[in-house]
């Protein structure tokens, strides 16, 4: 389930503390792993890192993001809300007004200026769908963040979009194509990728958990 590419602990840690950790036993331990995540709180504040999510819209980004903010104790910040307060107006208003490429715009200042105001920070970044195609992104959350990629197919992203399309401008024609086009910058991008397929969002945060412990 969990793809690991990031074996050796933060590579932002400047403490010994920083050290790879790692849970073993049955994943249906009687308590949840973020509980676990809390009480080692005060290492991983020792090891700064922003963690960034990333994956396609529907992918749990802002929901799972929420519930390991909230499990770590530390900021959370949605890349979408930040360019939305900037610019005074919704998203679809922006793509209305200046175009995909204006949006685009839009989000390569508000990413670049966000990473290196909390890249020495313990904080939680969820970036939008289309984040990585901006360019110098892939390298930025390599270089700068801890990014984790929520992974799922065509399928469960459409079912779990049902319904609430009308704010995404880019959820119509072309969603799987866009899916399988941006699939290979998400994998670059990340340190840890998550099948989150058949997963609560509460299973998901477990999942990150273990991976960054």
């Amino acid at each position: 389930m969990i793809r690991p590419t990031l074996k050796a602990g933060n590579p932002h840690c400047s403490s010994s503390a920083g050290a790879s950790k790692h849970i073993t036993g049955p994943r249906n331990l009687a308590f949840s792993i973020r509980n676990v995540f809390c009480e080692v709180r005060g290492v991983l504040y020792l090891c700064a890192m922003l963690i960034a999510f990333t994956g396609f819209m529907g992918s749990g980004k802002t929901t799972v993001g929420r519930i390991v903010a909230d499990a770590l104790g530390c900021p959370y910040m949605d890349l979408d809300e930040i360019i939305v307060k900037k610019a005074g107006k919704s998203i679809p208003q922006i793509f209305e007004a200046e175009g995909e490429s204006g949006f685009r715009r839009r989000e390569k200042d508000a990413l670049e200026k966000t990473v290196a105001k909390y890249s020495e920070s313990t904080a939680v970044l969820s970036l939008g769908g289309g984040s990585v195609t901006v360019p110098g992104a892939v390298s930025l959350l390599r270089e700068k963040t801890v990014c984790i990629y929520l992974e799922a197919d065509a399928d469960t992203l459409r079912a779990r979009l049902e319904g609430e399309t009308e704010d995404r401008p880019l959820a119509g024609e072309g969603f799987g194509e866009r899916l399988e086009a941006r699939r290979p910058l998400y994998e670059s991008a990340a340190h840890v990728t998550i099948n989150t397929g058949g997963l609560t969002p509460e299973e998901v945060a477990d999942e990150i958990i273990i991976s960054c412990l």
